[in-house]
């Protein structure tokens, strides 16, 4: 389950991505949530995801 509150959720999915996971794929398969949903919940707060850097800033 991945928290509720934006900030720590950016830091859990950042730290997936650098530590464990190739992609936002991967990481999304992994976690079994749909991209779109990861995505959505973190542009509504001004993140956006970077392919190039692999991270969301």
């Amino acid at each position: 389950m991945l928290p509720k509150d934006p900030m720590i959720l950016l830091s859990v999915v950042n730290t997936h991505l650098r530590d464990d996971c190739p992609s936002l794929d991967a990481l999304c398969e992994r976690l079994d949530i749909e991209r779109e949903e990861l995505e959505a919940r973190l542009e509504a707060v001004g993140f956006a995801y970077d392919a190039e850097q692999n991270r969301f800033r």
